[in-house]
């Protein structure tokens, strides 16, 4: 389902990617680790498409990312590809909601449609009290749920979730953790996600170890 081939990116003379290859199954849960500066979130950001690689190729379902148009690539990255970051991103102003609802509008899905379901996936995340409220009155479990809706709502063939519990105390990085296979199970998304918690590397379907910006196990 996705697939990456010889990657390499160097900022200066700093080698932070040496031909990285990998392949990810659909359905699967795969995380990456390996010490910090190892090229975990670099690897995830070229994946997404949220940075060019110097060399290599990305695909999703066949298509090459970085042989798309600069237009076709960003409607491709909104429908295809879920976010999920360790800050979350939501915008201040907005409800929950509102936030949820975002990358629907922008995909051009029609409104009633987006809203439809950004209210049953907040109800499937236990959110739906809480859709009125803004990310200052959230806690920070919540914040990341309202941001696992919005990476859900187009129904993205890859969830990238870069150090998704970074932020969360131990109880809330458990109902994460089991979150992320519940939703799985339900939607049959696939997940890649980029963690220091070898807890939780060590539950999902396959493990990528990066180190010195090459994979040493998979």
């Amino acid at each position: 389902m996705l697939e990456a081939n010889l990657i390499t990116k160097s900022y200066g003379t700093l080698r932070v990617l040496k031909g990285v290859s990998l392949t990810v199954a659909p359905h699967e849960i795969v995380s990456v680790v390996g010490a910090s500066g190892a090229g975990k979130t670099t690897l995830l950001q070229i994946l997404g498409s949220l940075i060019q690689p110097d060399s290599g190729k990305v695909t999703i379902h066949g298509n090459d990312l970085f042989s798309l148009g600069e237009k076709e690539l960003s409607r491709f990255r909104n429908r295809e590809i879920g976010f999920v970051f360790q800050f979350h991103h939501l915008l201040p102003e907005f409800t929950a909601f509102e936030n949820v609802c975002i990358p629907g509008y922008i995909a051009g899905t029609k409104k009633t449609e987006v809203e439809k379901r950004a209210h049953e996936l907040l109800q499937i995340l236990d959110l739906r009290p809480r859709e009125t409220h803004k990310p200052s009155e959230l806690s920070g479990g919540e914040k990341q749920r309202v941001a696992i809706a919005r990476a859900l709502i187009n129904d993205p063939s890859v969830i990238l979730a870069d150090e998704p519990s970074g932020n969360l105390d131990s109880q809330n990085q458990e109902e994460l953790y089991r979150l992320f296979f519940s939703l799985r199970g339900k939607f049959g998304h696939t997940f890649v996600i980029v963690t220091h918690d070898d807890h939780f590397a060590g539950m999902t379907d396959r493990m990528i170890r990066l180190q010195d910006g090459c994979i040493k196990s998979a």
